[in-house]
């Protein structure tokens, strides 16, 4: 049995539609990721020009031998500069937690409080599956409404779009990487995410858990310093 090779179209007219179809795929793919690019643009600061905050959420971003990857810790560093500076009083560190042998959250508050951040000021979300899942949390189960957001410039503009959507109000810090095979990446993953996460403002779902409020952020805010 012959498979038969789709052909290519052999007039002009032809070919020329098939080159606008296939731009107009083109189009309709990064339509979502430019969007996001466009409605963000003033809320991207840096640690040195953020507004202040209560409260900065960290987003989990993978971990190697049981510590916070390269990326994560990065993203860990600018949260305790924050802190010690005085721009922000809380910490609320959110990853996967869904299995036993994988705990970001409180992997991320112990790298946290080696370096400077107190035990005290960091609240854990152990079911940031996924960026909409810590966005949704942080305000209906943490309550906050507005917060500073850290992670990689690749990814910032899609959690302060999402962020926004549930309800806080957010500036997004991208911090600076290396780009490197990780970094092209996550560039490139971000422009299937944003489809997604267009979906989500429009839908908004609930979380794949959500449970019942937590007064961890409230308390970690009432604590003195």
């Amino acid at each position: 049995m012959r498979i038969r090779r789709p052909r290519l179209p052999r007039t002009r007219t032809g070919q020329r539609r098939l080159v606008q179809a296939a731009m107009a795929v083109c189009v309709l793919a990064l339509s979502p990721v430019t969007w996001l690019y466009v409605s963000t643009a003033d809320r991207l600061r840096t640690v040195a020009d953020v507004p202040q905050a209560q409260v900065a959420v960290v987003f989990g971003a993978g971990l190697t031998n049981g510590r916070p990857s390269p990326y994560l810790a990065h993203r860990l560093n600018a949260a305790a500069t924050l802190y010690r500076q005085g721009r922000i009083k809380a910490v609320l560190v959110t990853g996967d937690n869904s299995r036993t042998t994988y705990d970001e959250p409180d992997t991320m508050r112990a790298y946290l409080t080696q370096h400077g951040v107190p035990g005290r000021r960091i609240v854990s979300d152990y079911a940031g599956f996924d960026t909409w899942d810590s966005c949704v949390r942080a305000r209906k189960i943490f309550g906050v409404d507005r917060a500073v957001l850290i992670s990689q410039g690749f990814h910032i503009r899609r959690a302060v779009a999402l962020c926004e959507a549930a309800g806080v109000d957010s500036y997004g810090i991208g911090v600076d990487e290396t780009h490197d095979v990780t970094w092209y990446y996550g560039g490139t993953r971000e422009v299937f995410a944003a489809g997604k996460a267009v979906l989500d403002m429009a839908l908004r779902p609930n979380p794949h858990f959500l449970g019942p409020r937590e007064p961890g952020v409230a308390r970690a805010l009432a604590t003195g310093r």
